[in-house]
């Protein structure tokens, strides 16, 4: 394998001390005199600073030394104007620009190996973003993902740059890298030609690398490979390369090096993008509008405002479309470009290009990720882009208030969280122990989290959340088949022939020293082993199909404590299996615990059933009444523990006499309690359940 350290530039804009070559002259004639034109009207003062700071950087030593040439220009207040500017205007038109002049790609990474921050710099150093308005991780809008530095909500950018006296469009659709958002990820991929695998040249390949690489391999996409922080000491570029080359199965020879903090490299990035990511495919037998819908979100001033790549045809202002699965029809009002997240209106958008639609669309679901965008009555003539599928939720759980008086505010919270969310389902409960409340499900166990911390942080709630579930397949022995997510609503033993559960194939890297415990981890929660793959010499891949129900029950955690915090997992939903399942429920004094009641393999039964006992003998405080818990299958008691009733010292009067006195008010103690004990009731504590919850 050759070396990729052969040739690494120094900090961006360090470069601007080398020979600059001459900017080249326009040409004579049409687009020539266009220049003069546009020249003069500069020199009168029409053109407005935004409209200049818009306009391209040059990439390369040419190109920056003639954007410095500008600012001093314009800061020293003279009036000259390169000529060039007017061909890179023109060029560069949206709903004009040539198929072969674009470039659509997307940033691959795991989570922290950088991906936000190169695509800061690719943004700064095209001049998309002008200095003083830059910030940290520019396309991640919400404080949570900047603060778990993860991608939710995608973004997209328009670059435009000059390589080798040509102008071209650079269109970034920023992607979520979390498996939760698979399907997401999938649609976003469809939009773009090429990928940017972004790794860490210190920690090297880890597991949602894996998963990434492959959806843009099922994408058909040019992968360029992209070594970041290689201006740490611990960089190793030549030990990643190998992972990359045996793990991922890309050739490395020409992986190209940088430090997305600094600047280092990123030129080298954008030319690679120019020169590898092929350009749109234009087919000549589509010639009517069909786009491809791959993010939507709501506006509280717009309405829903849907992200779309123009696959065929052209999209106008004006315009009368038809989302093809929705079969919704809607008048365009406005179309436009994402800059830097500031929507730009355009009047037409072509080929290849990407931008966003407003049309006064009311609901999310009505432009769902992955839907075609036609133009209306032309539904019997043009086909659907393959793909769409509507989002299926993979892990449920209830959410309710700490405080019962809160409900209210936590319905209005979710009719406007769903506006922009159209994979998350909700729908009101009423639970004995919690109130009322919302049974919800999720794309997985990362979006039902980030869903409780919005609904807490941007609502003002304080909630309490129920164990996490999976959906199970019930094969009736009638032949009926349903699904349910919770082990309440799972009909009685000997109505119910077989149930499934979803299975997913789990991947870990970890360190060599500690596979024992992460393979006994795996063992423990019903997980199949597949095979071991050594990365390098220290790192080993593990394999297991798993049943998702263990996954969510704070695996990760788990994994992290027997690892010291150096393992990364990811998965994928497989299949649905039938297995030994059985339903788990609690009694308190002969009452059934509904919140408490849980559906598990035979096999690990008993482990549960101790768990809980335990801990609600241990969080219940002591009543009048003796207090018995019961963990049981059916009528068959698995584990029982009991509290002792709270008695009064009777004899404490009795200083002297008779014994039969004494034995006397006993007995009447007895007959008491006795008569409490059929009539009285327990007082639960919520937080005895949510230990529970919390625990199991």
């Amino acid at each position: 394998m050759q070396s990729v350290s052969s040739s690494v530039r120094p900090p961006f804009l360090s470069h601007l001390g080398t020979a600059a070559q001459p900017a080249q002259p326009a040409q004579p004639g049409r687009r020539g005199a266009e220049d003069t034109a546009l020249s003069r009207r500069h020199a009168s003062g029409a053109t407005n600073s935004a409209v200049s700071r818009a306009l391209p950087l040059v990439v390369g030593v040419a190109g920056l030394s003639f954007s410095r040439r500008r600012r001093l220009s314009r800061n020293s207040g003279a009036t000259a104007h390169h000529p060039r500017s007017a061909v890179v205007r023109h060029a560069l038109e949206p709903g004009s620009s040539p198929v072969s002049q674009i470039r659509n790609f997307s940033i691959i990474a795991h989570i922290d190996h950088g991906k936000s921050t190169l695509a800061d710099r690719l943004l700064e150093m095209t001049g998309t973003v002008a200095k003083e308005d830059m910030k940290s991780q520019l396309l991640d809008s919400m404080d949570i993902e900047r603060e778990r530095g993860i991608t939710i909500k995608l973004n997209t950018a328009r670059m435009s740059v000059n390589e080798d006296g040509h102008d071209y469009v650079l269109n970034l659709i920023d992607t979520p890298g979390h498996v939760d958002f698979t399907y997401e990820v999938s649609r976003s991929l469809a939009a773009c030609e090429g990928a940017l695998l972004v790794v860490d040249a210190t920690q090297g390949v880890q597991a949602q690398t894996i998963a990434n690489v492959t959806l843009a391999l099922e994408a058909d996409l040019e992968i360029v490979p992209v070594l970041n922080k290689v201006d740490l000491p611990s960089a190793d570029p030549d030990r990643v390369c190998k992972e990359i080359e045996d793990v991922v199965g890309i050739d490395c020879s020409n992986a190209l090096l940088c430090s997305a903090k600094t600047g280092q490299g990123v030129p080298e990035i954008i030319k690679s993008i120019i020169e590898n990511v092929p350009a749109p495919h234009m087919d000549e037998k589509h010639e009517k509008m069909r786009l491809l819908v791959f993010d939507s979100f709501y506006d509280n001033y717009r309405g829903v405002i849907a992200m779309f790549r123009v696959v065929d045809g052209s999209i106008s202002k004006g315009q009368k479309i038809r989302f093809k699965a929705s079969g919704k029809e809607f008048i365009v009002e406005e179309i436009g470009i994402m800059v830097a997240s500031t929507r730009k209106p355009v009047q037409k958008l072509s080929v290849g290009e990407v931008g966003y639609v407003c049309a006064n669309i009311k609901s999310v679901g009505d432009a769902r990720v992955g839907d075609t965008i036609i133009e209306a009555g032309s539904e019997n003539e043009i086909e659907a882009l393959p793909g769409y599928t509507e989002a299926t939720p993979m892990v449920f759980c209830g959410l309710f208030p700490a405080e019962s008086g809160e409900f209210d505010n936590m319905k209005t919270a979710f009719e406007r969280l769903s506006l922009n969310d159209a994979a998350l389902f909700y729908e009101p409960e009423n639970s004995v122990a919690l109130g009322l409340g919302f049974r919800c499900g999720f794309l997985g166990v990362l979006h039902m989290e980030v869903i409780k911390d919005r609904l807490e942080r941007e609502y003002d709630l304080e909630l309490i959340v129920t164990a996490p579930s999976v959906e199970y397949q019930i094969q009736m022995k009638d032949g009926t088949e349903s699904t349910i997510q919770f082990a309440n609503m799972l009909p009685p033993p000997h109505q119910v022939a077989e149930i499934r559960e979803p299975y997913c194939l789990l991947e870990m890297i970890v360190p060599e020293d500690h596979m024992g415990a992460c393979m006994e981890l795996a063992t423990q929660r019903r997980g199949i082993y597949r095979t071991t793959s050594f990365l390098t010499q220290g790192r080993a891949l593990l394999e297991y199909e798993m049943p998702m129900a263990e996954m969510i029950r704070d695996f990760f955690a788990e994994l992290k404590s027997r690892s010291r915090g150096y393992a990364s997992m990811d998965y994928r939903v497989l299949d649905y299996r039938n297995n030994d399942l059985v339903k788990l429920e609690v009694d308190i004094n002969q009452t059934t615990a509904n919140p408490l009641a849980q559906i598990v393999h035979r096999s690990r039964a008993l482990e549960f059933a101790k768990k809980i006992t335990a801990i609600l003998q241990e969080n219940i405080p002591a009543q009048q009444i003796k207090v018995i818990i019961q963990a049981r299958i059916g009528t068959h008691i698995v584990s029982s523990r009991t509290i002792k009733a709270v008695r009064k010292d009777v004899l404490a009067k009795c200083y002297g006499g008779d014994i039969s006195r004494k034995k006397k008010l006993l007995q009447k103690q007895a007959a008491g309690k006795k008569r409490m004990q059929a009539i009285g009731k327990v007082n639960v504590p919520s937080e005895a359940i949510l230990a529970v919850i919390k625990n199991t």
